[in-house]
């Protein structure tokens, strides 16, 4: 494998793994500190991407608008659904929620067909990014997909910055480590669940609304996903972002370069990493040991 060659998947990985981590950074917020398992993360990811398509294409809004009104709209429907369908279930087994949001990923995915039809809806990249890049000298790389780098580092500092640096996140913290000792000290968990809850849909939305030009739009782009963002989650360590982060960047450097250096067995690499991080470390990466 040359150099170019190398650099060029290199950046291929970089920018799958960018991907993952919208998706799984909200996720593992989720599971970490609700301790709820919901299948139908992927499903945001999908009507962010749909509703973006729908502001900017059928009403005409300016891209910038329909990009905030699709976040928006997907925090409200996330807000909405973890009230009346996800709270009650916090105490319950994981197999419930399994079984719950396993069946709101059909009804999404059904809803989704009805309004836009199955077939593939294709998402145009924005004027101002088409065209490449020459990187080094050695070949001519997309900017869009540079773009798509940036969005989810600069993702990845904000959640840094949140979770670490303010009150919100030194309760996040606190309560994917004993969520029953924040509500002892009187703060009010449900409502902090909610806001995660939201910030978890805002970045599933964001995810898919990127991702879209890349992988075009169709009612199952979420489900496609959501098994590899879950995969991210359990290397990366349950409620931990820099887990999130470095599992995202390393499952997409190990499909792309599978994809490249073992075709017939390139899905396999995924799995195959997350065994062996479990065999080392049960709790994932930077996951908090079981007490």
């Amino acid at each position: 494998m040359g150099a170019s060659t190398f650099l060029l998947q290199l950046l291929n990985g970089v920018q799958f793994g960018v991907l993952l981590f919208l998706l799984a950074s909200g996720l593992t917020l989720t599971f970490g500190i609700m301790n709820v398992i919901n299948l139908a993360h992927g499903s945001f990811f999908m009507i962010g991407a749909y509703l973006t398509y729908e502001f900017a294409i059928h009403m005409g809004l300016p891209l910038a608008v329909a990009m905030l009104g699709a976040i928006a709209s997907v925090v409200v429907i996330g807000t909405i659904l973890e009230w009346f369908t996800l709270a009650p279930l916090v105490n319950r087994g994981h197999l419930d929620q399994v079984l719950l949001t396993y069946g709101l990923i059909l009804i999404f995915d059904e809803l989704a067909t009805i309004i836009w039809g199955k077939d593939v809806q294709p998402a145009e990249i924005p004027k101002v990014f088409r065209g490449s890049v020459n990187v080094f000298s050695l070949f001519d790389y997309p900017l869009y997909r540079l773009v798509i780098i940036a969005v989810g580092l600069l993702t990845a500092i904000g959640l840094y910055l949140l979770i670490s640096r303010t009150r919100l996140g030194m309760i996040v913290r606190a309560g994917t480590v004993d969520r029953n000792m924040v509500r002892a000290l009187g703060i009010p968990v449900n409502s902090i669940f909610s806001i995660v809850f939201g910030i978890g849909a805002a970045l599933a939305a964001l995810g898919g609304i990127v991702a879209s030009p890349v992988l075009s739009i169709s009612p199952e782009m979420g489900d496609r996903i959501i098994i590899i963002a879950f995969v991210v989650v359990v290397i990366g360590g349950m409620g931990s972002i820099r887990g999130a982060f470095i599992g995202a960047i390393l499952v997409g450097l190990v499909d792309t370069f599978g994809k490249v250096l073992f075709p017939s067995f390139s899905s396999l690499g995924i799995y195959l990493l997350m065994a062996a991080v479990l065999i080392w470390r049960p709790e994932g990466l930077f996951g908090a040991p079981a007490r």
